[in-house]
């Protein structure tokens, strides 16, 4: 696995521990246009953050599961799966783990909000109990929980984790590629008024692909690729093209293509569906052309009858990172 770490992530066998860890995961863009499931982003902004706390007893508790429409049975929370599935995995299953979660990014939304809690969740747990995991471990550990509430895929966890825009190269054995982000590339994101589950999503996709559709795709990755690497922007036009799962979610999007014609119009490198939907992302070279794409897209919407919120973020290449901690004795004690 390649990848950037922090130092707040780096494995570490001994030393101090502490009582309480809050991290934040960023949100981000799976798929990234024709790259599903291997082609995925994170996004400056709004996160999700999960606190941990050491308590008497084993397992976890999840005390705030951070909406009404979330579950409190940790077993059917993504951050709580991640979190139970640290413990396994560092054979830390005495260890009791009560979680907080305050949730920042739209239910449902395809701004990658459950990979954002698993990944919280994961990391959080993980420097409860000293860092013992490395990356490869905490991905494979919030990849449980996203199987479980989302589908079997990296393309929001890893961003989540690492930052940047990461190529999924390989599931098993895990291989990922960290591309380079151009320093003007900026990302338009917009959110409609709605609500599309990832199954109901994924549902809609074709089982079969003809050879022509699929060798597009493949040319169409590669092209975003080459333009990541090479920082040439220009390279982006017409290569943010998914003639596969776009074509079959976009009738489930109302406004999606009036706004996607809109975010062309207005000089946009490429727009497309981020995630599963219903949240619709372009990209733009520099924060004027940004700009302008995001008004004309916030209009497309309310031309057509639909609310929409909007903002111009930039790669996250931070990824996850812990936001605080307290000292205490040993895990297990603390209450």
């Amino acid at each position: 696995m390649t990848s950037h770490t922090s130092s707040a992530l780096t494995p570490r066998r001994s030393g101090p521990t502490k009582n309480v860890f809050r991290a934040f995961a960023p949100g981000g863009i799976g798929n990234l246009g024709p790259g599903i499931d291997i082609l995925g982003c994170a996004v400056s902004g709004p996160g999700d953050l999960v606190e941990a706390t050491a308590i008497d007893g084993s397992g976890v508790r999840i005390d705030e599961p951070g909406h009404p429409d979330l579950p409190s049975d940790p077993q059917h929370h993504a951050s709580g799966v991640a979190a139970l599935e640290v413990l396994r995995r560092a054979q830390a299953t005495t260890v009791g783990v009560a979680l907080r979660v305050e949730k920042q990014l739209p239910l449902a939304g395809g701004q990658g909000g459950s990979a954002a809690s698993a990944i919280a969740g994961a990391v959080a747990v993980n420097a409860l109990l000293g860092s013992p995991l490395d990356n490869y471990e905490l991905l494979s550990a919030a990849l449980v929980a996203e199987e479980r509430v989302a589908g079997r895929h990296l393309d929001n966890l890893a961003p989540a984790l690492l930052g940047g825009i990461i190529l999924i190269r390989s599931l098993d054995p895990l291989v990922l590629v960290r591309l380079p982000v151009p320093p003007t590339l900026r990302v338009v994101l917009v959110h409609p008024k709605m609500q599309l589950r990832t199954a109901d999503a994924r549902a809609v996709l074709p089982a079969d692909i003809d050879r022509a559709t699929a060798m597009a795709q493949a040319a169409a990755v590669a092209t975003m690729v080459a333009a990541f690497c090479s920082g040439d922007l220009s390279l982006l036009r017409g290569a943010v093209d998914d003639r596969i799962a776009e074509p079959a979610r976009a009738q489930l999007l109302p406004g999606f293509l009036d706004a996607k014609a809109a975010a062309m119009e207005a000089g946009s490198l490429g727009c497309s569906i981020a995630g599963g939907g219903p949240s619709a992302f372009a990209l733009a070279d520099g924060e004027q052309s940004a700009e302008a794409v995001l008004s004309a897209m916030l209009e497309a919407y309310r031309a057509g009858g639909m609310a929409a919120t909007g903002r111009v973020a930039q790669i996250d290449e931070r990824g996850a990172r812990i936001e605080h901690g307290e000292l205490y004795d040993r895990p297990g004690t603390a209450s």
